[in-house]
C-alpha cells in the first residue's frame, strides 16, 4: 500500500482540496508554490499510463475542476500540470499555481509553509471546488 493509498484510506492525514468517487486531491507537503496540489486516483496504480483510457479522461476532468478552484482562490496567471510519478509509486498529477513557466521547475527549492496556512489554503480550495461542483 502506497503512502497515497494510506491518505485516501484516512490512515495518514492530508490537506484535502477535493474528492470524488474515483479521485482525491490534496496539497503537496513540499510545494513548489502555495496551493501546489496532487490529484490521485483512489485505485492504486503505479504508472499513470497504466490507468484505463476512461480513468485518464475522468482524472483529467477532475484535475481541471480542481485547477479551476485553485485559480479562483490563489492569485496566479495559470495552473500548470505535470505528471512525473517517480517519487511515489502511485499515479498522480501535480497542479501548480504559476506566475511564470519557471514556477513549474521541480528543481526549484520547495516551500515550507506553516500547518495553519496549509489548512487554510486547502479549505479555500475545497470550498471553491464544492461550490462549483457539488456532490451528486
Amino acid at each position: 500500500m502506497t503512502i497515497f493509498s494510506k491518505i485516501v484510506a484516512g490512515e495518514i492525514p492530508s490537506y484535502k482540496c477535493a474528492e470524488s468517487e474515483q479521485f482525491y486531491a490534496f496539497l503537496d507537503i513540499a510545494p513548489l508554490a502555495k496551493g501546489h496540489t496532487l490529484v490521485i486516483p483512489k485505485r492504486e496504480v503505479d504508472y499513470f499510463f497504466d490507468l484505463t483510457d476512461e480513468e485518464i479522461a475522468a482524472m483529467q476532468v477532475f484535475a481541471k475542476h480542481v485547477a479551476t478552484a485553485i485559480k479562483q482562490v490563489l492569485p496566479c496567471v495559470k495552473v500548470g500540470q505535470a505528471v512525473l510519478g517517480l517519487e511515489v509509486p502511485h499515479a498522480h498529477i501535480h497542479l501548480v499555481p504559476m506566475q511564470t513557466e519557471g514556477d513549474l521547475n521541480f528543481a526549484n527549492k520547495k516551500l515550507q509553509l506553516p500547518a495553519e496556512e496549509m489548512a487554510a489554503t486547502a479549505a479555500s480550495i475545497l470550498a471553491a471546488y464544492n461550490a462549483a461542483y457539488p456532490a451528486k
